[in-house]
């Protein structure tokens, strides 16, 4: 492995555990795609350090468990965001 991808996988990792962060979050703090950061932390990552990988596999399987609820606090979000643009009819007198 080169050493710009192994400092990038090692830096990325430690970014993950510290802020507890999603992949997308990571992908662009570090201009990487997200297919990218999770190849980094899933793949690459256990043949360096096998203790951090399994800190990061615990964020990315926390982020898996909490998918459902972003999606529908942003689908909420959403719709919310709608209905107050929404321009009510002026009240006749």
């Amino acid at each position: 492995m080169q050493d710009h991808i192994r400092e990038r996988v090692l830096k990325i990792a430690a970014y993950l555990v510290q802020h507890n962060c999603t992949v997308r979050q990571a992908a662009i703090v570090f201009r990487v795609s997200k297919s990218t950061v999770h190849k980094d932390v899933t793949e690459r990552l256990p043949r360096l350090n096998e203790d951090l990988a399994g800190k990061v596999r615990q964020v990315l399987d926390q982020n898996k468990a909490e998918r459902h609820l972003r999606g529908g606090e942003a689908t909420r979000k959403k719709y919310q965001e709608k209905k107050e643009r929404r321009i009510s009819p002026p009240v006749a007198e």
